[in-house]
């Protein structure tokens, strides 16, 4: 498994780049963001994943842990491969697709090249709960709502309410009725929510 390559930049193309490391060029698939990044004969370091099927071994790169771990952890979902994984973070930085995933907003995962309504919905479902913007991404909105309030945002999202929504309506009739019971705060809160959409 072939973790990391650092080394100077040979060769710059619309997908990959071929990163020379002791002597031998790395092909490696990455994104055009990552790309951009890099400069022919400098040098630069990329994390690798390296993919082995049947017939190839291929090394996809990234600048930094999170994009690697959400390229594992888009292609758990049936039906999406490395190809389309590079392809979601191409479009999608790691905190707007986390935001996305979160948020169960299926509209900004079609817009990758690739991913139709159906596929979207199968990532939204599979990934809500494992790629949370809560997991130190720093793309919530707002400070998470503690005590009381917490649990009452917590109930909301078991209601299938969005984290966002939940934590925003919480902060606010939080705000209104700063000594409210959970109770009070969750009927308030639905209130001013409305019915599930």
């Amino acid at each position: 498994m072939i973790a990391s390559v650092s080394g100077e930049v040979i060769d710059i193309a619309l997908d990959h780049a071929v990163i020379e490391c002791a002597g031998v060029g790395y092909r490696v698939q990455t994104t055009p963001p990552t790309l951009a990044s890099l400069t022919r004969g400098a040098p630069a370091r990329l994390l690798t994943t390296m993919v082995v099927r049947e017939d190839s071994m291929t090394l996809y790169g990234f600048t930094d842990p999170d994009s690697r771990e959400l390229f594992a952890l888009l292609q758990t979902v049936t039906g999406v491969g490395p190809r389309l994984a590079l392809a979601t973070l191409a479009v999608l930085e790691p905190d707007r697709l986390r935001r996305a995933l979160a948020d169960s907003d299926a509209k900004a995962l079609t817009a990758v090249p690739g991913i139709g309504k159906r596929v979207a919905e199968r990532l939204v479902v599979e990934l809500r709960d494992k790629a949370g913007v809560s997991e130190g991404s720093g793309a919530a909105v707002g400070a998470p709502v503690t005590g009381p309030g917490g649990q009452v945002a917590e109930a909301l999202v078991g209601l299938g309410f969005t984290e966002n929504a939940a934590q925003q309506a919480v902060a606010d009739v939080v705000a209104e009725n700063p000594g409210g019971d959970s109770s009070a705060l969750l009927r308030a809160a639905l209130n001013r929510l409305g019915p599930r959409r």
